[in-house]
């Protein structure tokens, strides 16, 4: 057995015991291969898992909502250094951002540096990981469906409650609402809902029939919290953040365009977007990994890997590619995410496999 197959093993060992559906996505060059095990549900005579079967992504959303930022900055309708009160809706307070006190002297002349849309797109504005009065709301449903109650009203009302008082851009600091703050932003400015967004914006021109936030999506597999099957996760606030599905088949069109935009240059804006993300912003803290918008970036074995993963209370999805070796892999299970992240770390060892040629 080769180094790959050996590395698609283990992803699917590493979804057990509560996996009944897992898809291994890989593409190499021109080649596709799909490594699909089980049936969308526990049920014996549940349909079998298939490239078409649709995971839900949790924090691979992001990776899109970076690229609606790009595209939308590559036709003008916006730039990342834009200030995020420019993209409120008009009825909306912006959020309060105070000068830390050794700054104090630069703040009285210049002002507090305001928190800009790619600050945003890199974890750096300073905003906190969930909205204040998120986690009050979400304690009847805290096991299957934290975000369900945490809607347009609600991110209204964080946002007026809301202080950042360390200098927007100065440190990394991972957060959901910042990313899903950007999506509701790119909303307001492209007339449509996210969802509406992101089909009119990227899944119509790439291709991906699969790709959507709806909660009742055909094919979609049952997800499962420790044997325990959960609802389908719902973030209506914070869409941009964590609500986005697909399937193995249609992440791969979604990488590959990627591919394509690093190795040929893509075209139009959405070509120019595609290269956008790729572009490393800053060093992680204590880290040699880099960041894009959004994506993060690795070098391992002279490669340069980029890479996400995403969880929901019933789903585990690890998604990357290597422009060098123009090689792509999605990793999706219906499983909540283990605490030691294992499925995760087998995602990103079948990528560098993939790569290696194994």
């Amino acid at each position: 057995m080769n180094e790959f197959d050996t590395a698609v093993r283990a992803a699917v060992r590493a979804a057990a015991p509560y996996a009944t559906a897992v898809t291994v996505a890989v593409a190499r060059g021109d080649r596709e291969e799909y490594r699909c095990h089980g049936r969308l549900a526990r049920d014996a005579d549940a349909p079998r898992c298939t490239p078409d079967t649709v995971f839900e992504l949790g924090s691979i959303s992001k990776t899109f909502t970076a690229l609606l930022l790009a595209e939308m900055a590559a036709k003008g309708e916006l730039a990342l250094a834009d200030p995020v009160e420019s993209h409120l809706p008009a009825d909306w307070c912006p959020v309060t951002v105070r000068s830390r006190s050794r700054s104090r002297s630069r703040s009285r002349s210049r002002g507090p540096e305001p928190i800009r849309l790619l600050h945003l797109a890199t974890h750096t504005s300073g905003l906190p990981r969930l909205p204040p009065g998120l986690l009050a709301g979400a304690v009847p449903t805290w096991s299957s469906n934290p975000y369900a109650a945490f809607g347009d009203p609600q991110l209204r009302a964080s946002l007026a409650g809301t202080t950042v008082r360390s200098r927007p851009g100065s440190r990394y600091g991972y957060s959901n609402y910042g990313v899903g703050l950007l999506g509701r932003l790119l909303a307001e400015t492209g007339g449509l809902p996210y969802e509406g967004l992101l089909a009119d914006r990227i899944c119509r021109p790439l291709g991906l029939r699969a790709t959507t936030c709806a909660p009742d999506a055909p094919h979609l597999a049952v997800g499962y919290h420790r044997g325990r099957a959960l609802p389908p996760w719902r973030i209506p606030g914070l869409p941009g953040a964590g609500a986005v599905r697909s399937s193995g088949a249609d992440l791969l069109r979604y990488l590959r365009a990627h591919l394509r935009a690093s190795l040929c240059g893509g075209e139009g804006e959405l070509g120019a977007a595609l290269r956008d993300v790729q572009r490393l912003r800053l060093r992680l803290p204590h880290s040699e990994d880099r960041l894009g918008l959004v994506w993060t970036n690795r070098r391992s074995g002279g490669r340069d890997l980029y890479f996400h993963s995403g969880g929901t209370r019933a789903f585990t999805a690890f998604v990357g590619f290597s422009p060098r070796d123009s090689t792509a892999v999605a990793v999706l299970a219906n499983t909540a995410p283990a605490l030691d992240g294992r499925l995760i770390q087998a995602g990103y060892e079948v990528l560098r496999a993939a790569g290696r040629g194994g």
